[in-house]
């Protein structure tokens, strides 16, 4: 998935007051930062196999250290452990560390039957709803409109400069995710790796979006 874990992100901003949404974007977020690193490092593998599923031609060989299940819990209690060293309130940790496992579980639904539970042999699951276009774009769009509501009905948003951050994003990552089935494929793992790297940039920019907003009740 991709716009359905900006989702999870968005509507969990609503039930923390006080946190910018970039915390909960870099917590469902988190595990497919670290993927790139670690496949341009090789400690991860994948493929390029047009028609591999619908959606993508993405064939994850090997990601253990990114996206098995254990990983990601680990992954989350080291970002939650971070965000309260960064000043977000502990309150939130089992939050955001769940935001990050959330990532796994959604990739379940959406893959072919790659995903680990642990690093080494290990059984690999998958739902594969991605082996149907219009069933992702059903589901996983549904799941974004339902996000993108959740935060605008709990957060006023803040300056023109942050309502445009905060709409450029929608409209781009949507765009993107939607026009994906169709894209040509990259032309190497090499190119997949670096061009994955662009995801961070999502970081600062839903950090903007979110700068100055407040909730519905009158607090920052």
């Amino acid at each position: 998935m991709f716009v359905g874990h900006l989702a999870v992100g968005f509507a969990a901003r609503r039930v923390a007051p006080g946190v910018n949404l970039g915390w909960f974007i870099g917590g469902v977020t988190a595990l497919d930062l670290l993927w790139p690193i670690f496949l341009l490092a090789g400690i991860e593998r994948a493929r390029i196999v047009p028609g591999a599923t619908a959606f993508t031609p993405l064939v994850f060989d090997s990601y253990p250290w990114s996206h098995s299940l254990l990983l990601a819990c680990i992954w989350g209690a080291v970002f939650a452990g971070f965000a309260y060293r960064l000043g977000v309130p502990r309150s939130h940790f089992y939050l955001l560390a769940g935001l990050v496992v959330s990532h796994w579980v959604l990739d379940f639904i959406s893959h072919a039957p790659d995903m680990p539970l642990w690093p080494g042999p290990s059984p690999k699951l998958g739902l594969g709803l991605w082996y149907s276009i219009p069933a992702t774009l059903v589901l996983e769009g549904a799941l974004w409109i339902v996000g993108i509501v959740v935060y605008l009905r709990g957060v006023q948003l803040g300056s023109r400069g942050a309502r445009f951050a905060f709409w450029s994003f929608i409209v781009v990552t949507t765009a993107m995710w939607a026009a994906s089935p169709w894209s040509p494929p990259p032309p190497s793992v090499e190119t997949l790796g670096w061009f994955s790297l662009i995801g961070w940039i999502v970081i600062p920019w839903v950090v903007l979006a979110d700068r100055g907003s407040r909730d519905r009740w009158g607090r920052e």
